[in-house]
C-alpha cells in the first residue's frame, strides 16, 4: 500500500510540474511515461482539481488543464520620495510569498527590489502597480510602472539609435543610465535568475527564458506605455543568486567580468549582419569586460567585414579580453576563421 500512495504522489507531482507545457495532452504524456492508462491519470487529474490544485475547462478530448492560483495580490504604490523598494518587500512581498526555501526567497529578494528600484528611480513615472499570482508550482510577479518606458530612456540617456539597440545593450549588461547610483547589473542578472523573465516596453517585448539560455526581441503592433517587468520563478528550485553570480563573475572582487553578447538582437528583422557598422554597435562597451562570448543562436550568416571587426581588428586592439563564439552554424563558423586567420589567437570557440 505503501508502494501505490508513493507511485500516486509521483504521478501527480509529474502532472503539477508538465502541466503548463502540456495543457491540452496531459493525460496522454502522464500515461506515457508511467506507463499506465489514460483512466488511471484521469483519476489524478479529478482528486487535484478536487484538492483545487489545478482547473479543468472543456469537456472530454477538448478538456483543456491549468494550474489552480493558490493566492492572487495586487497593489499600487505611489511613487514619493519615502517609496523604498526594502520596505515593500519586508511590509509586502515577502510576507505575500509566504513559507519558502532560503534560495528561492533570496532570488525573489533580489529580483523584485532591483525592479522596484529601477521603477522608483528610473521610470519618471507617478506610480508602481505590483501583483503576485502563486500556484503549487510557480510564483510570479508583475511590477509595471506608467513612466517614460525603459527603453525609450536608455535609448534617449545614451543617443542610441533607437529602442531595440537599447534591448541590446542591455542583454550585455553594465548598463545604467545614473552611474553614480546604480552599477547596472540588475537586470542582466535578474533575467538570468528567474524561470523566465520578460520586459514589455513601447512596441517590444524583450524575454529571457532559463531552459533555453537565450534572450528573444519581439516586436508587438500595440503600443504599451510605461514598462511591465514579469519574473516567474519555480517554488522547488535548486537554483541560487550565488551561483548565478559566479557564473558571470571572478577574482577576490568577485567583479562582472563576463558577458554573453546575443548577436540576434543586433538584427533589424530578416536583415543580415555584414557591415563593420552593424558589428561596431554590436561591440558597444565590450571592453568593460574580460570575457566576451558572442552567441550566435538564430544568426544563418555573416558578412566578412562583419566577422573581421570582431575577431580580427577589435580582438588586436584589445589583447587583454577573451572573445569567444557560440552556437555559430558551419556558414558562420567559415566566415569567423577566416577573420581569426589574420588575427591573435586570443579569440576561439567557447571552452567546453
Amino acid at each position: 500500500m505503501i508502494r501505490v500512495r508513493a507511485r500516486g504522489e509521483d504521478v501527480r507531482r509529474f502532472i503539477l510540474e508538465h502541466l503548463e507545457k502540456h495543457p491540452g495532452d496531459l493525460s496522454k504524456v502522464t500515461a506515457e511515461h508511467f506507463g499506465i492508462t489514460r483512466q488511471a491519470v484521469n483519476k489524478h487529474l479529478q482528486r487535484l482539481t478536487l484538492e483545487h490544485a489545478i482547473l479543468e475547462s472543456g469537456k472530454t478530448r477538448n478538456r483543456i488543464y491549468k494550474l489552480a492560483p493558490l493566492l492572487e495580490w495586487r497593489e499600487h504604490y505611489e511613487i514619493t520620495p519615502e517609496l523604498a523598494e526594502d520596505r515593500v518587500w519586508r511590509d509586502n512581498i515577502s510576507k505575500t510569498l509566504g513559507e519558502m526555501p532560503d534560495n528561492v526567497l533570496n532570488i525573489w529578494q533580489y529580483g523584485f527590489t532591483e525592479m522596484f528600484n529601477n521603477a522608483i528611480d528610473h521610470s519618471s513615472g507617478k506610480s508602481i502597480y505590483v501583483s503576485i499570482s502563486k500556484t503549487a508550482i510557480t510564483t510570479e510577479i508583475l511590477i509595471r510602472d506608467d513612466g517614460v518606458g525603459i527603453f525609450k530612456k536608455i535609448q534617449t540617456a545614451l543617443n542610441l539609435l533607437d529602442e531595440r539597440h537599447a534591448i541590446l545593450e542591455l542583454a550585455k549588461g553594465k548598463l545604467t543610465t545614473d552611474p553614480k547610483r546604480h552599477t547596472g547589473e540588475g537586470i542582466f542578472f535578474s533575467s538570468r535568475m528567474f524561470n523566465e523573465f520578460d520586459i514589455l516596453s513601447g512596441g517590444l517585448f524583450f524575454s529571457h527564458k532559463f531552459s533555453d539560455k537565450h534572450d528573444w526581441l519581439l516586436e508587438r503592433d500595440r503600443f504599451q506605455s510605461g514598462t511591465a517587468v514579469w519574473m516567474k520563478l519555480n517554488n522547488h528550485t535548486s537554483r541560487t543568486a550565488a551561483k548565478v553570480f559566479g557564473h558571470y563573475t571572478s577574482g577576490d572582487d568577485f567583479g562582472f567580468t563576463k558577458t554573453v553578447v546575443p548577436v540576434d538582437l543586433a538584427r533589424y528583422g530578416n536583415e543580415n549582419l555584414i557591415s563593420r557598422s552593424q558589428a561596431k554597435r554590436l561591440l558597444a562597451r565590450i571592453e568593460l569586460f574580460k570575457m566576451v562570448i558572442f552567441d550566435f543562436e538564430n544568426v544563418p550568416t555573416i558578412g566578412q567585414a562583419f566577422a573581421d571587426e570582431i575577431f580580427r581588428v577589435f580582438a588586436l586592439s584589445h589583447p587583454d579580453i577573451e572573445i569567444y563564439e557560440t552556437h555559430s552554424n558551419s556558414e558562420v563558423k567559415r566566415m569567423i576563421a577566416r577573420a581569426r586567420s589574420g588575427g591573435s589567437s586570443n579569440n576561439e570557440a567557447i571552452p567546453t
